[in-house]
């Protein structure tokens, strides 16, 4: 879809928590097209999922004082991945004009941006909450270095990290990983 750049304040939340505003701005601006607004979650930390399959996904880069972020969308067509479902607005409902898409979530961006930087990171981590998998889901973390964890969705810590119930109780705190909802 497209990419903005933040210039970073001092007392701003910190700055990997500007992926749960993009992933809200996004769900905001796609919930009023659908029939049924259940269809359409967040998963930890940053991805959008119709059903079961990946619309949409950001990614953060920090240069300086400055995030970038960049944020895509299947509207039109979604590619063929071997290892994930991945799925695209098309199989839902009419197509989003890509135009009026861009606009209307630059607006919601912009909207969740200023609750950000005024009410801090707790509510938005609470509305995030409010539109992800439900607790208890299963879920699988792959870290960088090929090792994975197994566990149930334990909610987020106050800074976003992902917190993973472990089968023997624990919770594993992750702050980094590339997370799958099981039976997906």
């Amino acid at each position: 879809m497209g990419s903005t750049a933040v210039a970073l304040h001092r007392h701003d939340p910190p700055a990997p928590s500007l992926s749960f505003i993009a992933a809200l701005a996004v769900y905001d601006t796609l919930v009023p097209h659908l029939a049924n607004p259940h269809a359409l979650s967040l998963k930890w930390p940053n991805d959008v999922l119709l059903g079961n399959a990946k619309l949409a996904g950001i990614l953060l880069e920090r240069v300086g004082d400055t995030a970038v972020i960049g944020i895509g969308v299947n509207l039109a067509s979604a590619p063929a991945l071997p290892d994930r479902a991945v799925g695209d607005w098309r199989s839902v409902g009419p197509a989003l004009d890509r135009d009026t898409f861009a606009r209307d979530l630059a607006r919601s961006f912009d909207r969740e941006l200023g609750r950000w930087r005024q009410f801090g990171l707790e509510p938005i981590l609470g509305r995030w909450l409010a539109a992800a998998h439900p607790l208890g889901s299963p879920l699988s973390v792959h870290a960088g270095n090929g090792a994975s964890v197994s566990g149930e969705f334990a909610g987020l810590e106050a800074d976003g990290a992902l917190r993973l119930r472990l089968a023997d109780g624990t919770v594993r705190v992750i702050h980094a990983g590339d997370v799958t909802v099981q039976g997906t």
